[in-house]
């Protein structure tokens, strides 16, 4: 197995981050690798069938949304010594935006929670699942506890 140079861990700010986070700290001192940061927020458009498509506060809910992860991953960021220039805010697919910025970055390890889920959920998909099986560079799914 070849060492890890540049891991890229994906936080979504839900329960158990705390064990994806350490996990891919973990990675990133064993290997003695630059880690960095990801957060997507959502564009799923907000609509309301009485107003006939997009509500006119969308705009402004994305942008509050966008400030909130900015100040957490900032936080995150500096509680694991990551430099700015190493951390990503996007908005959009999780997937889709996961992917493109670890191709982008040369990142070869992509750190992301897996809630492992079953029936119904399985067939949706998945971010993990969808990251795994097209991301170019290996991929930890980090076993997120059940409750």
């Amino acid at each position: 197995m070849s060492k890890y140079q540049h891991i890229l861990l994906a936080v979504d700010f839900f329960e158990h981050d705390d064990v994806v986070i350490a996990r891919a700290q973990d990675l990133a001192v064993t290997y003695q690798a630059k880690l960095s940061i990801i957060h997507i927020v959502d564009s799923l458009p907000i609509v309301d069938a009485g107003y006939g498509g997009e509500l006119p506060y969308q705009v402004d809910l994305a942008n509050e949304l966008m400030e909130i992860a900015k100040t957490k991953l900032i936080k995150l960021a500096e509680k694991l010594g990551v430099a700015e220039d190493s951390v990503w805010l996007e908005m959009g697919s999780a997937k889709l935006e996961i992917i493109r910025v670890a191709e982008e970055q040369n990142v070869d390890l992509i750190v992301v929670g897996s809630h492992g889920r079953h029936g119904l959920a399985l067939l949706l998909g998945s971010t993990a699942n969808s990251i795994l099986h097209h991301a170019k560079c290996d991929v930890l799914a980090v076993r997120l506890p059940i409750e």
